[in-house]
């Protein structure tokens, strides 16, 4: 009790008289903090306090910006009870409770952000930042032809998918395979399938449409027998909050296995503001992934500057710079199967990621006027006629619809690994490392081979990915070659013999030589990509991805006139400019 005492003397009369009360320390600590700034000289230094803030809430704070704000505030203990009645017991409301990541969301004036992030128990203060759906322009393509897939196998059989996204219009492109609906823009209840914007229902049906209402099936998703938890964050125009994003993933991540998820797309996300250690929405997909689900997360649609109108870095959203997300860039298949002629569509956002400089997308897909299942009432489907093909389906573009395609993708390496090993299962990053090294390069109009910040390891190959998948066997002890018969490193697509990556990234690195066919550490679960951990001998590591010659910018980083990250060559500093989320909408920097 005496450093309470000694701290409550320094107090006015009114705050000190709270340790007389049968409260927490953390309780009074926090009363203290919102009612007088008294406590500030007894908690940590103001530099490092002003730290735990990410770059839109220090901006306001240094505005001395009056408002309220909605922000998820993360704690170092996993009880945050004592916050949530301190900060209740002040009149500001707590709105959601996040216990996957340690936090909570509340509506807290800006007035009292610098003095709740000097309490030792918070570790960081993030704006509860709108998300936004990745869809872009039209266009039209095939979808199966293109990934090489036959129109009836594989299917994703028993394989679940959560779409964390706008919601899902139940028919005939579904049926039955519905296995949960749960609505965040009203509270996270079960409910009856529904979508007022459209763009979740496109994203699922990519991802597992029947294609029943199309003629042949033209319109059938990559994965038409996988099951669809459907989880509503985006309101009818397309936008929501990252706490709801959050909570969707925690309910997803705690009920995993009575709900059958394997798999989670968010084909959304918000612009960058602080680092993804302490990014609330990154640390949820990290979660996620440490619990053994398939993260897949679209890159952003902010690849073109708006300053130059030309291909432009680092636009990577959050929370796809979650480092063991798989991030998904788009490519354009100009309404062929054949593979040679797709493009990296100028759109899709590259990396490095912001603060940190990582190394995304993981890789790209098809993207492009995909067309796929309509929510027939929603907003997307009646305000666009231009959009609509027949009655039944929509034609939109983005890195959300190659998000889609990827996690169908993921549902049949799943489905084919069970198949072949059924009492053992791949690891989330053994799902990763299999996508980029049977992923095909894409190559720009003069044949040159686009940077890995553009493509990651390449195009997705769905084909080439279940061949490798169901000749790996899980089962092998850690350290041992784990291929159960040969692979040929190509895959045939509409006549041509289609050369696979054969590489693997880690942290900023190309791995070279046989990565995947060794059951290494890093394809185990609980490990972070790109963290420090021992290869096998068998694997070397080559060129530094972020500042390799391949990469088409000089050493210095320009966004506007704004010097942002220098590289020595070796590694990079990286800077954070005061507005800069607000002053364009959403991170982009052009080179």
């Amino acid at each position: 009790m005496k450093p309470c005492a000694t701290l409550a003397s320094r107090l006015p009369y009114s705050v000190a008289m709270l340790f007389n009360s049968p409260r927490s320390l953390t309780t009074v600590l926090v009363l203290a903090v919102l009612t007088t700034s008294a406590i500030a000289a007894h908690a940590q230094p103001p530099d490092r306090a002003m730290s735990k803030l990410d770059a839109r809430l220090a901006a306001s704070v240094r505005a001395g910006d009056s408002t309220t704000q909605r922000v998820i505030i993360r704690t170092t203990s996993s009880d945050t009870r004592a916050l949530t009645n301190a900060l209740e017991g002040n009149g500001h409301s707590v709105l959601r409770r996040h216990s996957i990541i340690n936090a909570l969301t509340a509506r807290v004036p800006v007035s009292a952000l610098a003095g709740l992030s000097r309490l030792p128990f918070v570790q960081s203060i993030s704006t509860d930042a709108v998300v936004i759906a990745d869809q872009t322009s039209p266009g039209d393509s095939t979808l199966r032809g293109t990934l090489g897939l036959p129109v009836q196998a594989p299917a994703g059989n028993r394989v679940g998918v959560a779409v964390i996204d706008s919601g899902l219009e139940a028919g005939p492109e579904f049926g039955d395979r519905i296995i949960g609906f749960y609505d965040f823009t009203r509270g996270g209840s079960a409910a009856s399938p529904t979508d007022d914007y459209g763009h979740g229902t496109h994203v699922a049906g990519l991802i597992a449409g029947s294609g029943d209402l199309s003629s042949g099936k033209r319109y059938r998703g990559v994965a038409p027998k996988a099951r669809i938890v459907a989880l509503k964050v985006l309101d009818r125009n397309g936008a929501g909050t990252t706490s709801d994003v959050i909570s969707a993933i925690e309910l997803v991540t705690e009920n995993k296995d009575r709900l059958g998820v394997d798999i989670i797309n968010l084909s959304l996300g918000h612009p960058i503001y602080e680092p993804a250690a302490t990014d609330p929405l990154v640390q949820a997909v990290e979660a996620a992934v440490r619990a053994g689900i398939v993260v897949v997360v679209s890159a952003g649609n902010y690849g073109v500057s708006s300053i130059t109108g030309l291909p432009g870095y680092a636009g990577v959203l959050s929370p796809a710079n979650a480092p063991s997300a798989i991030t998904v860039g788009s490519v354009k298949a100009f309404e062929t199967n054949t593979r040679s002629d797709d493009r990296v569509a100028p759109y899709s956002s590259r990396g490095p990621t912001w603060y940190d400089g990582g190394a995304k997308p993981d890789l790209v897909a098809p993207g492009h006027g995909l067309v796929a299942a309509a929510a027939k009432s929603s907003s997307l489907y009646t305000d666009n006629p231009s959009l609509r093909v027949g009655d039944a389906y929509l034609r939109l573009s983005g890195t959300s619809m190659a998000a889609g395609v990827v996690s169908g993708t993921v549902a049949l390496i799943l489905e084919a690994s069970r198949a072949a090993y059924p009492t053992s299962s791949l690891a989330p990053n053994a799902v990763k490392g299999i996508l980029q090294y049977t992923s095909l390069p894409v190559r720009d109009e003069g044949g040159v081979a686009y940077d890995y910040l553009s493509q990651g390891a390449g195009s997705v190959n769905p084909a080439g990915a279940i061949e490798l998948a169901s000749r790996i066997d899980p089962s092998t002890p850690l350290g041992s070659w784990w291929l159960t018969s040969r692979v040929d490193e190509w895959t045939l697509i509409e006549g041509e013999s289609l050369p696979w990556a054969q590489t693997v990234s880690w942290g900023d690195a190309l791995s070279e030589g046989p990565a995947l066919y060794y059951n290494e550490l890093a394809w185990t679960q609980n490990i972070i990509w790109g963290s420090n951990i021992v290869w096998g001998n068998n694997i070397i590591w080559g060129s530094n991805i972020i500042w390799g010659s391949n990469v088409v910018w000089d050493d210095n980083i320009i966004w506007g006139s704004s010097l942002i990250g220098t590289s020595d060559g070796t590694s990079v500093s990286w800077e954070t400019l005061a507005g800069l989320a607000e002053s364009i909408g959403s991170v982009l920097i052009s080179p």
